[in-house]
């Protein structure tokens, strides 16, 4: 079964910013999801997920997902690694090392969120959803703008362990080149 969505409207504060959309996302693919500032990416990622109400559509999701929001949000008493941890049952905590690793953080285990770099905390969050989605068993993930201050290059090796996952990826962004590297893209526009 597939994911998708048909005819999705969504309007905020009586702006549309959503309309009539439909897509297909492909299974066991990184999907990125393109389009100008203000187009409805952030949106379709919270519908998706099943935290914002659409006003109109069908929506097929025969997979649990999980979201990378926007925003790192750590937690500001716990370091790279108490930020992993926190998230993974008490039993698979010593698997954290695993997701810093996959983010190229194993060197900044011991950092608080004040320590680190804006691209080493988007990892930091990134390596924490991911940690989260195995242990909640989602089987998609959304990610909101994963790379946000990565440079390209660490980004494609990343995008590469991603891929090694097996679970459908879907990412935004607004860099070309990083694209480029997925292996599919839709345009809201």
């Amino acid at each position: 079964m597939s994911i998708s969505v048909r005819g999705l409207t969504v309007t905020l504060g009586g702006v549309p910013v959503l309309e009539g959309f439909s897509a297909r996302f492909p299974e066991e693919r990184l999907t990125y999801l393109s389009g100008p500032s203000g187009r409805g990416k952030t949106t379709l990622l919270r519908v998706l997920a099943g935290l914002q109400v659409p006003d109109a559509g069908e929506l097929e999701l025969p997979r649990q997902p999980i979201l990378l929001f926007q925003e790192d949000r750590l937690f500001p008493g716990l370091t790279a690694l108490g930020q992993v941890e926190a998230v993974l049952p008490r039993d698979k905590r010593g698997r954290a090392a695993e997701y810093l690793a996959l983010v190229e953080l194993s060197g900044a285990a011991d950092k608080l969120p004040g320590e680190l770099s804006g691209g080493m905390a988007r990892r930091v969050a990134l390596a924490r959803c991911l940690a989260a989605g195995e242990s909640l068993e989602a089987q998609w993930y959304l990610l909101d703008e994963p790379f946000a201050g990565v440079d390209l290059e660490r980004a494609e090796r990343i995008l590469g362990r991603l891929r090694e996952l097996g679970r459908p990826v879907l990412l935004t962004g607004h860099t070309p080149q990083l694209a480029e590297l997925c292996d599919g893209e839709i345009e809201l526009e």
